[in-house]
């Protein structure tokens, strides 16, 4: 009896050593890491969640991402905007609420779209679905980006990867 004991406990401790093993190879970290950012425009919060991919040696505008096409301007699931307040997005309004973010980049001219379907995999984008469209110009940004990051400014909101960066101009609707 001391035997069947001393055996199942000894079972007992291989299998939390295999398991433990188990599930710390499996949280290596992602490629593309979950990221927030969050600020204020104005009276407005601004709050940005997104999956933040790595350059890694490629090009990432013209080619990883293709000029002229819906760009999930992220990783994994939809990068989503929230405004806790309206707010006026290159002048033109746009409701407080939680939208997808999605761009279609050029080389001189960005479309900037913020979709009402929030809750997707970033590459599901419905059209029919836009609650805003504008058009923002890119810039070279000052420092080279590894990983993509978004920041929120007081003037709005910040794109940065690789050798671009891509303001949005925010300012709290009127009322």
């Amino acid at each position: 009896m001391k035997n069947t004991r001393i055996f199942n406990f000894l079972m007992l401790l291989l299998a939390m050593v295999i398991t433990t093993t188990a599930i710390a190879q499996d949280a290596k970290p992602k490629a593309s890491p979950p990221a927030t950012a969050t600020g204020k425009v104005g009276d407005a919060t601004v709050t940005v969640n997104y999956s933040s991919p790595s350059v890694k040696g490629r090009t990432i505008w013209g080619e990883l991402v293709p000029y002229g096409q819906v760009w999930r301007s992220g990783a994994n699931e939809a990068t989503t905007v929230t405004f806790d307040k309206a707010v006026m997005v290159e002048g033109k309004p746009l409701a407080a609420g939680t939208y997808s973010f999605y761009t279609i980049p050029a080389e001189d001219k960005w479309t900037v779209i913020f979709n009402k379907t929030a809750k997707q995999w970033g590459t599901q984008y419905d059209e029919k679905q836009d609650a805003l469209r504008v058009t923002v110009t890119p810039r070279k940004a000052p420092t080279m980006n590894e990983r993509l990051k978004y920041d929120v400014t007081s003037e709005g909101l910040l794109l940065s990867w690789e050798d671009m960066a891509v303001p949005v101009k925010i300012t709290t609707a009127k009322k």
